[in-house]
């Protein structure tokens, strides 16, 4: 058994925020689109990596998730970021730092989502 990649569905009550945070911030693509349907829905990614956007005011408001997106160049990504969204910088983590488990990390969130940018 061999599996390809893991595509998480994160729900938001606006759907606006998670393109924001996932296209215009981190520079995911989207790749299908039903965001003027009855159902808001949107699949985005970058790099083999997925994520399923929908607008769920319902499932928003019970799920907050957290994703580790783990590079290779931290500082580049930090660097764009922290340019072009800062307000998307977590208050907790806002600079790169060096945790005791030896890996380096700076967190975003989008008031609905935590995704933490990670190097090892």
């Amino acid at each position: 058994m061999k599996f390809e990649r893991l595509v998480p569905n994160i729900f938001y009550v606006d759907i606006a925020d998670g393109v924001r945070m996932f296209v215009d911030c981190l520079g995911f693509e989207i790749g299908h689109d039903e965001r003027r349907t009855h159902q808001p829905f949107c699949v985005v990614g970058r790099d083999g990596l997925g994520v399923n956007l929908f607008q769920n005011a319902e499932l928003a408001n019970e799920h907050n998730p957290e994703f580790r997106l783990v590079t290779e160049n931290i500082q580049e990504v930090y660097d764009k970021v922290s340019a072009s969204h800062p307000q998307f910088l977590h208050p907790n983590l806002s600079k790169i730092t060096l945790r005791p488990w030896g890996a380096k990390e700076f967190a975003l969130t989008d008031g609905q989502i935590g995704v933490v940018i990670q190097e090892w």
